[in-house]
């Protein structure tokens, strides 16, 4: 068994890119500049305490304290008419400050106006649950625990959503390895063979780019069908891509990969 490699910052700077690299901002417009936007704002100061606030890309943008998330959503659904929560999830600043970002983005159909609520928590730290001002957050909040490690507080289901309960890390940080660490690519073989198959059987290959049309479970292949469990170790031969089965499903037109085109020119 490989000895382990701890994740800490291993994709920190890859050849390619920095993951830690932040896009420069758009301009920042002062509040003033919009009637409703400010109107808004000064019924939020009325009881909250404003971090900050400016429009950004035609919608304000209001920094609050994280301790105040539900009251603060509450008011703007009850009492200024930002009736839905249209996305919400968490940002991995940890290298830089060592919190997370949580953002909130609402949607006022009745003054077709959008905002976004931004709060800050610490690592350990932990965030109250809007599930029961907006039922779509249930999923968001729980996908936010599985995929950064923010825990959510109140929320009626807390556990993982995408990734198995026994998970080891949280794929969405900036740290956590693109092609995952150790624990990753035995997991399936430790799970249903045991550690001990680790050698037979290898490290899982965890390359989202890797395409293999020959690989050993041909058994749902268009053209050319291989039951489960047959032994193809000797090779078989080349089979056509085909996209529909003979006698299939009835298409306008066939398509064929060899007379096929492929648009390059996104305008055209």
């Amino acid at each position: 068994m490989r000895a382990y490699t701890p994740k800490d910052n291993v994709q920190a700077k890859p050849y390619y890119t920095d993951r830690f690299w932040v896009a420069p901002q758009v301009a920042k417009h002062d509040v003033s500049s919009d009637a409703v936007f400010e109107s808004d704002l000064n019924a939020l100061k009325s009881k909250f305490e404003i971090l900050d606030a400016y429009i950004q890309v035609e919608q304000m943008v209001v920094v609050i304290n994280a301790a105040d998330n539900f009251a603060v959503l509450d008011m703007l659904k009850n009492s200024l008419q930002y009736n839905q929560l249209s996305e919400m999830s968490a940002i991995d600043w940890l290298a830089k400050e060592g919190k997370f970002e949580i953002f909130y983005q609402m949607l006022s159909m009745s003054k077709r106006k959008r905002l976004r609520i931004k709060c800050k928590i610490d690592e350990k730290e932990s965030i109250q649950s809007v599930e029961k001002l907006f039922r779509c957050a249930d999923w968001s909040e729980r996908e936010m625990y599985d995929m950064f490690g923010v825990v959510v507080n109140n929320h009626p289901f807390m556990k993982r959503i995408l990734m198995p309960d026994d998970w080891e890390g949280f794929p969405l940080r900036k740290t956590y390895p693109l092609q995952g660490d150790e624990f990753a690519a035995w997991y399936e073989v430790d799970k249903i063979f045991g550690k001990e198959a680790r050698e037979i059987i290898g490290p899982e290959n965890r390359d989202p780019a890797r395409i293999d049309r020959y690989d050993t479970e041909r058994f749902a292949r268009l053209g050319h069908e291989v039951p489960r469990g047959v032994d193809i170790t000797n090779g078989e031969p080349d089979t056509p891509l085909v996209y529909q089965e003979k006698n299939g499903a009835f298409l306008i037109t066939k398509f064929d990969p060899e007379t096929s085109v492929t648009i390059t020119d996104r305008n055209r």
